[in-house]
């Protein structure tokens, strides 16, 4: 059973990525970003990855990941 299932809009989705594009932000801000587009579970995401391959690549925990996701779902930020 997931727990929090992450579902972005195209819009949503857009912003995202346009903020990890971008070397602006703080890396804390671009690692949110991509944790919540690879988690994404919505009908424009053609590929989803599992919290273990996005831990694996991105280097961080499964801990930081699942608060990610409970943030997002919870607040919408």
């Amino acid at each position: 059973m997931k727990k929090y299932v992450v579902t972005l809009n195209r819009g949503r989705a857009q912003t995202l990525g346009d903020l990890t594009s971008k070397g602006t932000q703080k890396s804390q801000k671009s690692s949110n970003a991509l944790i919540l587009l690879d988690c994404d579970d919505g009908e424009y995401q053609t590929e989803r990855s599992t919290n273990e391959e996005i831990a694996r690549v991105l280097h961080i925990s499964m801990r930081k990941i699942d608060r990610v996701k409970k943030r997002f779902v919870e607040e919408g930020s």
